[in-house]
């Protein structure tokens, strides 16, 4: 699988929801357990900066592809943030940076330590911590699109349901570029590989759970990956995972929904 950087920054751009017509959620609005999920994936974009901000104390920074993805990638991802926070607006639920920021502030000393952890665990790792960096993106943004796949079909609604189709469209371009790259490293380093599996199999959590408040993880999880088919969902993220080289086996993913309580029938 190959990765175009280069096409990739020339075509980057904010997802467009001002031609949807948003005012059919005022006929037809979203339930309460939908709106929770959405706040909960809104709010997920908006923090990817913090994830930016981690990465930019790794070695990852000095690789100038990284560096041009994530730079486009964290505007797309905020762009994500505001076409929700739009789709919310129409059912009174309002979203603004005051409290985008105080959800951080809350975090406290473990906010403050992360990026300096991150930066010393990294250079103790070597150049083999970008492997790592990779992987780990690849099993976030495979995450991101089941979530928004799984929402979209659960709901049927026709203007969120094209809404998540055009975000989803933007995070698989992500998984192409993180899994490339995770692929490629991981292959040339048996070093690399011990390292993300580990890294994986100890820390790796859903999407968010660093940051929001455990009740709500377990909220999107029960709604979007309890049943049959959330499991079956939740089985393909481990699979992607599980076919790089090294990683034969984890199941991560499943993992999280075991220790969450969250059913599988």
């Amino acid at each position: 699988m190959a990765f175009d950087i280069r096409d990739y920054t020339r075509t980057s751009r904010a997802v467009q929801w001002q031609d949807l017509p948003l005012d059919e959620f005022r006929t037809n609005p979203l339930p309460p357990d939908t709106l929770r999920s959405l706040r909960y994936m809104c709010d997920v974009e908006y923090h990817t900066v913090c994830y930016l901000r981690d990465m930019l104390v790794t070695p990852s920074h000095k690789d100038p592809q990284v560096t041009a993805f994530m730079t486009m990638w964290n505007m797309e991802e905020f762009w994500h943030g505001e076409a929700l926070a739009a789709v919310l607006a129409m059912h009174g639920v309002s979203v603004d940076y005051d409290e985008l920021k105080a959800t951080r502030l809350k975090l406290g000393w473990r906010d403050k330590l992360d990026p300096i952890k991150q930066s010393l665990l990294a250079n103790v790792v070597g150049h083999d911590f970008v492997a790592v960096h990779m992987i780990w993106g690849a099993a976030n943004e495979w995450s991101a699109i089941t979530a928004y796949n799984r929402l979209a079909q659960l709901e049927q609604h026709p203007v969120l349901a094209e809404l998540l189709q055009r975000i989803a469209k933007q995070e698989a371009r992500h998984v192409a570029f993180y899994a490339t790259q995770a692929r490629d490293r991981l292959d040339r380093s048996r070093k690399a590989q011990r390292i993300a599996r580990f890294a994986l199999r100890k820390f790796w959590g859903p999407v968010g759970s660093g940051v929001m408040a455990e009740s709500e993880v377990r909220h999107v999880l029960r709604h979007l990956m309890s049943g049959p088919d959330g499991r079956r969902a939740a089985r393909s993220i481990d699979e992607h995972i599980a076919r790089m080289p090294g990683l034969e086996g984890l199941r991560i993913v499943q993992d999280a929904l075991d220790a969450r309580g969250v059913p599988a029938t």
